[in-house]
């Protein structure tokens, strides 16, 4: 089965929770205990990725969390698209609708689009929306875009129906890491009345309420990573996971 209609099957059955893990900021050992950790203790899956390659050590953890995990799937998170690798059940191929800059629009893309050829990695289109999170985050910067406003609830809602249009298969909403505050309940439930594909929302959620409160509001996938940078808490992942899990069964 290809993951893209795995996800969708899993956005059918529940409300999902995506551990991301930065491969610059871990050595080989924490790759691996986060990886297995985030398994045992309810993820879904794990993104992997970041918006800055400084240590070049991206594709050796890539390949250490694939081979950690047994049943979840490994989604490469690009920042820029030097992120692609064989090592990961299929890459998110990002297209950052919110932006007017051509280089993430598109341009990326093409620069990616051999070594996904050459690997032959499943590509998901990703219709990819920055919001505003309160602070000029790394995604922001580092792709020159600025961000939806964050009660702009209807620009956030007809890009990612653009979006849809244009044949993505994925639509993540990101208040990017750090973010002093998530996408609003609001435009969650904005967006995912008006497309008919996977939503994934992450930026900001810092605790497990925050994150039932997404899912709640329509996130089929909500995304932490930051949170878990500041040491991998196994119970707080465990709360996550169960917070998500369940908001949709209240």
């Amino acid at each position: 089965m290809k993951i893209y209609n795995r996800l969708v099957e899993m956005s059918h059955t529940q409300a999902n929770y995506f551990c991301l893990l930065d491969p610059d900021n871990l050595d080989k050992e924490e790759a691996r205990e986060y990886a297995v950790k985030s398994e045992e203790n309810g993820a879904d899956g794990i993104l992997v990725g970041g918006s800055l390659m400084y240590r070049d050590s991206f594709e050796e953890n890539l390949k250490i969390i694939k081979e950690s995990v047994k049943n979840i799937p490994v989604l490469i998170f690009p920042g820029l698209f030097n992120f692609v690798s064989p090592y990961a059940d299929a890459l998110l191929l990002l297209s950052v609708v919110s932006s007017r800059n051509a280089q993430m629009l598109i341009g990326e893309q093409v620069r990616a689009a051999p070594l996904i050829k050459k690997y032959g990695i499943e590509a998901i289109g990703t219709g990819y929306l920055i919001i505003d999170g309160g602070n000029n985050s790394s995604v922001q910067y580092m792709s020159h875009s600025m961000p939806i406003p964050h009660a702009k609830d209807d620009i956030a809602a007809v890009h990612a129906l653009a979006a849809q249009y244009i044949g993505m298969k994925l639509i993540y909403m990101d208040a990017g890491s750090g973010a002093v505050k998530p996408i609003s309940n609001s435009m969650i439930t904005q967006v995912k009345s008006d497309i008919e594909i996977p939503l994934i929302v992450g930026g900001g959620i810092k605790d497990p309420e925050t994150a039932a409160q997404k899912a709640a509001a329509g996130a089929d996938f909500v995304v932490t990573g930051n949170i878990l940078e500041k040491g991998f808490d196994t119970g707080l992942v465990r709360e996550f996971a169960q917070a998500i899990h369940l908001s949709r069964k209240k």
